[in-house]
């Protein structure tokens, strides 16, 4: 990755963890260590760490996120 690159991540919601959703992600440099590269999404910065599920496209993170919380249909966690 690179710092510029947009990719797409699952998240959940901090203040009601049976909401998730994919959100788009811009690929910084951390401002905590600029050594490192990090995620800004919705005024936030997340590390880029290997515990991320970090995906290139929509289509890609979404395929995962129904894959791991099912659809809303199917009364899964959904945001």
């Amino acid at each position: 990755m690179y710092t510029g690159e947009v990719v797409y991540i699952i998240i959940r919601n901090p203040h009601a963890q049976d909401v998730a959703n994919v959100q788009q992600a811009a690929v910084v440099q951390n401002p905590d260590n600029p050594t490192e590269l990090a995620l800004f999404s919705h005024e936030n910065y997340f590390p880029l760490t290997d515990e991320l599920a970090v995906f290139k496209t929509e289509s890609e993170a979404e395929k995962a996120f129904y894959e791991a919380f099912g659809s809303p249909e199917e009364g899964g966690i959904y945001g």
